[in-house]
């Protein structure tokens, strides 16, 4: 089993979760690559940007890859989020505004990232399980070596 906080959005109160192997392995299989053709590119760059959105609302995971080389990513479950950007070391972790409901959050596109004062190391291991869960592909293989060097 996994332990994780998760954030009440009303009373900003942390929460203690516990996730279990069958429900972190149903997460990792839910990952599914967006098409390409739905997102855009940046060609001047040569930087490839990957979607792949989970089986669960507020679960997806970004990727900018550009030669072959991660850049830069953002996984989201459930209004948390790890980031890491290849020019800043270091995992960064945060909470979403995907959870909130006012008029800010309406539109669908304008998720907002909070950054944690203190680095959430619960959520990054769970994130790390969850990805452990695509050993053997290489883009999750990539990113599972970021977590390894943090």
């Amino acid at each position: 089993m996994i332990n994780y906080y998760n954030t009440n959005r009303a009373s900003r109160n942390r929460l203690f979760t516990f996730m279990d192997k069958k429900e972190i392995e149903a997460l990792g299989t839910s990952l599914r690559r967006i098409s390409q053709k739905l997102l855009s590119q940046n060609s001047q760059n040569g930087t490839k940007r990957v979607w792949f959105q989970g089986g669960e609302a507020y679960f997806d995971l970004v990727i900018d890859v550009r030669d072959d080389e991660i850049q830069w990513f953002q996984f989201t479950l459930r209004g948390k989020s790890i980031s890491w950007n290849k020019q800043r070391p270091g995992l960064q972790t945060g909470i979403t505004n995907e959870l909130r409901v006012d008029d800010m959050t309406f539109y669908p596109a304008s998720k907002l990232i909070q950054t944690d004062s203190k680095e959430d190391s619960e959520f990054i291991g769970l994130a790390r399980s969850i990805l452990q869960t695509r050993v053997g592909e290489e883009l999750f293989d990539k990113m599972l070596a970021v977590f390894d060097t943090h």
